[in-house]
């Protein structure tokens, strides 16, 4: 088989600006050809303009693209191996984001226990309909991860490496594992960061879900680590960056206490505030998943969502002593039914999917720090009081009071002191300024 491939200027129809289409030229076989289009287009002077020494930024630009879909297209072509026009299409041009939409053949169907257990999931994972040029490709190995991620139920984890994927995507497109360089890493770090305006934090989240994708492809045998695995010592270091919680001070949570909002709708988000503060700072998912059996008297006992899975074998508990006022918000905002399986709290609805009860959760987060910016600013309090604050401000206001880092270690379920340690850090720097203070008191 001969086959032959290049990026040509199509002059045949010229567009209102002067400009004609890149398009992507196939010849299979020797003799039969296809004209693909790609996203770019360009006028004649400057596509002549592509082979000199010097030229523009922006046609440097798009010089690299081609330059790539050329590369990636001659080794999807050379891989695949005997492939026809319509294999080509429907693997390689189909979705890919440097061409233009074009009818192409409707990829095979799943088969049909697949269909059956991912249908709640495909509306929410747009990432389960991808195409795959090769198996070498990102997309393979993020939607394998993915499904896995859906079959154990964690779509929180799994959202996150969608969004991870998609990120990706914008930036260079569904590429093969060894074009994610070290420079392609830190061209990606400044995009998000200089260009997108993008946090430290959230180049962080995206990286360290496709450094797994990394291992998942080296473990599948897809790629071979020691080759174009990109992190590591003397490569790229993924960023990170504290965000530090600025936690309430008891004085400020005495104004959300004393409190009286003037609508329910603010009334029951700061009692649900309350409840999480005295609650250990229980996150809203934990929130959502108290049953009345998790009640034991006068205490609630209960395992963390996030960490069940690395406790599994050893569960740990984590025991928070029912006040006064954690009883008054159950009499006044819980469910009625009091069966052991009742949810304390009508948040979730019993034998709704696991995305369902996903967005729930993410609405009753919501619905938490609308209400709760609603309070601080009717108090004049500066600072912000959501769902992240509140988990702060508790540990917080144990340390101040002298409890131990095993102690809030143990309230806030971390598995790991470390953790917890980090944690802390970020509200120390006032203890030290006022013991700084006490060095010169005599003044």
């Amino acid at each position: 088989m001969s086959n032959s491939i290049g990026i040509v200027l199509d002059k045949r129809r010229i567009k209102t600006n002067e400009k004609y289409p890149l398009k992507l030229r196939v010849r299979l076989d020797g003799n039969e050809v296809e004209m693909y289009s790609t996203i770019y287009d360009l006028s004649e002077e400057d596509y002549n303009k592509l082979s000199a020494p010097r030229i523009s930024d922006s046609l440097k630009e798009i010089k690299q693209r081609i330059k790539e879909i050329e590369t990636d297209s001659r080794k999807f072509i050379s891989d695949y191996g005997d492939i026809t026009f319509q294999e080509f299409e429907r693997d390689f041009i189909k979705d890919n984001p440097h061409f233009k939409k074009r009818r192409t053949t409707t990829r095979p169907e799943a088969s049909e226990e697949e269909e059956d257990w991912l249908n709640p999931y495909r509306k929410r994972f747009k990432i389960l309909k991808e195409p795959h040029p090769g198996t070498d490709y990102i997309s393979y190995t993020f939607q394998k991860y993915i499904k896995q991620l859906l079959a154990e139920g964690r779509i929180g984890s799994a959202l996150n490496y969608q969004d991870a994927y998609y990120s990706l995507k914008r930036f260079r497109g569904n590429v093969q594992f060894e074009t994610i360089t070290v420079s392609y890493l830190h061209q990606y770090e400044r995009m998000m960061i200089d260009i997108k305006g993008r946090s430290k934090t959230t180049v962080g989240i995206k990286l360290r879900s496709l450094r797994s994708v990394f291992n998942e492809a080296i473990e599948d045998k897809i790629i071979k680590g020691d080759k174009c695995y990109p992190f590591g010592k003397r490569k790229y270091k993924i960023p990170t960056s504290r965000n530090i919680k600025k936690a309430l001070d008891i004085s400020e949570v005495q104004s959300i206490y004393e409190f009286k909002p003037e609508n329910e709708f603010d009334r029951k988000a700061r009692d649900y505030w309350l409840f999480s503060y005295l609650c250990n700072g229980l996150n809203p998912k934990d929130f959502a998943y108290l049953k009345y059996r998790n009640i034991d008297e006068d205490y609630i006992i209960f395992t963390r969502a996030k960490t069940e899975r690395e406790t599994r074998n050893d569960p740990k508990l984590i025991t928070a002593y029912i006040t006064e006022d954690m009883h008054r918000i159950i009499n006044e905002w819980g469910n009625k039914d009091r069966n052991p399986n009742s949810y304390i709290f009508p948040v979730l609805v019993p034998g709704e999917d696991l995305l369902k009860q996903h967005m729930r959760v993410c609405s009753l987060a919501k619905f938490i720090c609308d209400g709760m910016k609603n309070v601080v600013k009717a108090l004049g309090i500066k600072k912000k009081a959501g769902n992240a604050e509140c988990r702060h401000t508790t540990a917080t206001t144990l340390k101040r009071s002298g409890a131990t880092t095993e102690f809030i270690q143990e309230i806030l379920g971390h598995h790991n002191k470390n953790t917890t340690e980090n944690y802390l850090d970020s509200f120390e720097n006032d203890v030290k300024k006022q013991f700084a203070k006490k060095l010169t008191q005599f003044k």
